[in-house]
């Protein structure tokens, strides 16, 4: 089954939903997400505006552009050892 991506406002949106008057019950119902999924995004996303939030996810993608250029670098490094310790 297809998981629906959702985007970092709508994410908010709910949580603040379900702020309200509205129980956590109704709020899941009418956006098709289990309690779970709801009780993670608000683990992640609770106390945060929307500015925060994508600030968040920014701080994200250049996290994980960093790693790939840090393995990316250690394997060159590797290479470049074998290389050079081979006896010519």
């Amino acid at each position: 089954m297809k998981q629906k991506q959702h985007s970092t406002e709508e994410i908010i949106r709910i949580l603040r939903q379900a702020e309200t008057d509205e129980t956590i019950d109704s709020v899941c119902r009418e956006h098709n997400v289990s309690k779970a999924t709801f009780h993670r995004w608000k683990r992640k996303y609770g106390d945060m505006d929307l500015a925060d939030a994508k600030r968040l996810k920014e701080l994200e993608k250049e996290n994980s552009e960093l790693k790939k250029m840090l393995a990316e670098s250690l394997l060159k490094n590797r290479i470049l050892e074998e290389v050079n310790a081979k006896k010519w």
